[in-house]
């Protein structure tokens, strides 16, 4: 159902599970993102400056809601229906937004914001020729050290999800997005960003930079802000940001398959 004042803007259900779904009319063809969610929960539609990014590019979107689910290719608590959240956007997902929008990849992109921004780089990690195309804002790509600083945060109860599934730390940082990062085999576009003053996720995400420099893999970080910009501006900034690197990437798989 679509709200009245958001038009183009929709609740759907794929296989069980809450999409939002953004179609907007006169839609440039063979084009579509899968957008991933933060820890909060929140979609593009609540997210004042993604949401302006995606109407202004007229780009179809559809976000999944997985809840903490940190888009694993695991048996997440809360995910159910037997399948996991990576399998659920590789194959479920993908196969929908072919039937609604006629798209197949290359023609999909992944971009997420936070646990959604380590999703999109660990899913395009691991699966390049499915989504040759990846965005993440604000990555949390060092999970495993949330778990270990938990019992220090005010928000460790956020992952509970991650030591429920993992049990130890070190199990979990052996399935991070850095550690999917294959020489020979990467994704051909992506693109992170993350503030300086980000103290919990900075330090992951200058790690793959450094990571992908060492391997010679193309790629493109933006790892300071403006004088004077603080993390939420930064990252207000950058979800245009990411939403035009997407648009252009869009068109370079275009021309390459065209």
């Amino acid at each position: 159902m679509s709200s009245p004042s958001r038009p183009h803007w929709s609740l759907i259900d794929v296989a069980g599970h809450p999409c939002e779904l953004h179609a907007p009319p006169g839609a440039m063809p063979g084009r579509a993102v899968v957008y991933l969610h933060d820890l909060d929960g929140r979609t593009p539609s609540q997210l004042d400056a993604v949401r302006a990014a995606f109407e202004a590019a007229a780009l179809p979107v559809v976000a999944p809601r997985t809840g903490r689910s940190w888009w694993l290719d695991r048996a997440m608590p809360g995910f159910g229906d037997g399948s996991t959240p990576e399998r659920f956007v590789c194959h479920t997902i993908v196969a929908d937004i072919a039937a609604r929008f006629g798209v197949r990849p290359p023609g999909i992109a992944l971009l997420g914001c936070g646990m959604g921004g380590q999703g999109a780089l660990r899913l395009a990690y691991r699966h390049p020729g499915v989504f040759p195309i990846a965005a993440a804002v604000a990555p949390a790509i060092d999970f495993h050290l949330g778990m270990r600083q938990a019992a220090e945060r005010d928000d460790g109860e956020l992952f509970d999800t991650l030591w429920q599934t993992f049990g130890d730390v070190e199990r979990a940082r052996q399935d991070t997005a850095i550690l999917h990062v294959h020489p020979l085999n990467w994704p051909r576009q992506h693109w992170f960003a993350s503030s300086p003053d980000d103290v919990f996720w900075h330090d992951g995400a200058a790690r793959l930079r450094s990571k992908l420099v060492a391997l010679g893999i193309p790629h493109e970080a933006v790892l300071e802000a403006a004088p004077g910009e603080g993390q939420g501006a930064f990252e207000r900034r950058m979800a245009g940001a990411a939403v035009a690197f997407v648009v252009a990437a869009l068109d370079r798989e275009a021309r390459r398959i065209g």
